[in-house]
């Protein structure tokens, strides 16, 4: 007698055994839906499409603008090429002991010898009670002269910022000792004359030396806090005394911007090239990475550096810093009333969000407004643009940037040249270098532009901004 049985549709292990073709061993049949290779270091790049394009031809930009300088108004005026700060010779007559001294080639040879130097908030320029070596100008921040209060504390005996000046008595050699501590409140920008400078130039100089000869053995007349001669009046205007004149003329040398060029070199081996272009074309998908990756470094360049990028060619008096650190709508507005026709702000997005935090401890909700077809925030009409690439310190400090863009306002311009060989985009080619023993394809991708201020108030930076959560 036979006896059928049942076959379990269980295996012993407990697991249903596979009732069709599995995935896994189908796809190998299947062409895959695949996304063409993605790169997460791509960015908004607002300034690279805010900015107006000036077509450089011969790869070089030059920006012919009026040098203006006020004498007789006791503050040292200075001139910045890049992150180079260089005094006019002719502001040294606002030291007392040259107010008279006209001597172009020597005030020349003055102004050459000063050395700039970066003093960071908090250190000391000066000690007190220490020989004074040098005549010290401060081109921009602030700096508290500190002294000894009656009972012995420490006390703030004044302040000195942009265009102020001390040391100057080195020159007649009555420098003695330093009578004050001088101790940077902010980031500051000094320069400064040694002693050994100034005695190389009044060595060479007769006229120099006759000039300082005649400022000593002069009588001393009762003056005022600037050095300059008192004015003694009974009431109103009594007599006849000096104004201060406006010196305007045009720089000698203008300052000329050449091309800058972020380049690299795209290799590819042409078994990749030859065999596995479907469905997507791999040298194209390497290039359009390599271009996406140029295009970041050259926002990153105009920037930040240190002969073209923004951060270092706002002028001296386009700086201003925070009224308390973080970003404050107060610290904006005194920010574009600096310019007229603020077109656009930008900011890392850290110190946007500080700026919202402020907006929302004080109640105020900026209206967004449209830019570029993008709905994006905004301060007083004027967007505020997200650039990651300005960067924040590692004592969570950033900066603001407020331009005015054009060159038919006098603003700021990006330079670059079209209808370079073998472009792809405009200013940016790519050119076959050939291919080598081991079979690999290279490519030179190469990218040229730059950046010019025209004139000095068409930028300018809210500097040592505050970007760290602050609670209350």
């Amino acid at each position: 007698m036979t006896t059928s049985v049942e076959m379990s549709s269980a295996s012993e292990d407990g697991q249903q055994p596979q009732l069709s073709l599995a995935t896994a061993a189908a796809r190998n049949l299947a062409t895959t839906t695949k996304s063409v290779p993605q790169m997460q270091g791509i960015s908004s790049r607002w300034l690279l499409r805010a900015l107006p394009w000036t077509e450089v031809t011969a790869g070089t930009y030059r920006v012919n603008r009026r040098l203006t300088h006020t004498l007789g108004d006791g503050r040292v005026e200075f001139v910045t090429t890049g992150a180079e700060v260089r005094v006019i010779p002719a502001e040294l007559r606002e030291l007392p002991q040259l107010r008279s001294f006209d001597n172009a080639s020597v005030l020349e040879a003055l102004a050459d010898r000063f050395v700039q130097r970066e003093i960071a908030a908090g250190q000391t320029i000066v000690e007190a009670g220490r020989p004074v070596d040098r005549v010290i100008l401060i081109a921009h921040g602030k700096a508290d002269k500190l002294g000894t209060g009656k009972y012995g504390d420490r006390t703030v005996l004044g302040v000195v910022a942009d265009g102020d000046h001390i040391g100057e008595d080195l020159l007649t050699g009555q420098g003695g000792d330093w009578p004050f501590t001088l101790r940077a409140a902010t980031t500051c920008t000094v320069l400064a004359l040694p002693r050994h400078a100034l005695d190389e130039v009044t060595a060479r100089s007769e006229a120099l030396q006759e000039h300082l000869e005649e400022f000593r053995a002069a009588p001393r007349l009762p003056q005022n806090k600037h050095g300059e001669a008192a004015i003694e009046l009974a009431s109103g205007h009594s007599g006849e005394f000096a104004l201060p004149g406006t010196f305007v003329d045009y720089e000698l040398a203008p300052r000329e911007y050449e091309l800058s060029v972020a380049q690299t070199v795209l290799r590819v081996h042409s078994r990749v090239a030859d065999l596995y272009n479907e469905p997507m074309n791999q040298v194209e998908q390497q290039l359009r990475l390599t271009v996406e990756a140029l295009r970041e470094r050259q926002e990153h360049e105009l920037i930040n550096n240190r002969e073209f990028g923004l951060l270092h060619n706002a002028d001296l008096k386009q700086r201003i810093h925070t009224r308390s650190g973080p970003p404050t709508p107060d610290d904006l507005d005194e920010l574009i009333s600096r310019r007229r026709k603020t077109q656009l702000l930008l900011a890392h997005p850290t110190t946007i969000a500080a700026f919202g935090r402020e907006c929302n401890r004080r109640g105020l909700y900026p209206q967004g407004v449209e830019y570029m077809g993008q709905q994006v925030r905004a301060w007083r009409g004027i967007p505020l643009l997200p650039c990651n690439k300005i960067p924040v310190t590692e004592a969570r400090t950033s900066s603001v940037l407020a331009l005015r863009t054009g060159e038919a306002d006098q603003g700021v311009v990006g330079l670059r040249q079209t209808g370079i060989p073998d472009e792809v985009q405009p200013g940016l080619n790519v050119r076959f270098m050939g291919i080598n023993e081991k079979a690999v394809i290279s490519y030179l991708v190469s990218a040229y532009f730059s950046a010019a201020v025209l004139v000095p108030d068409a930028l300018g930076i809210l500097e040592d901004v505050e970007v760290g959560h602050q609670d209350g």
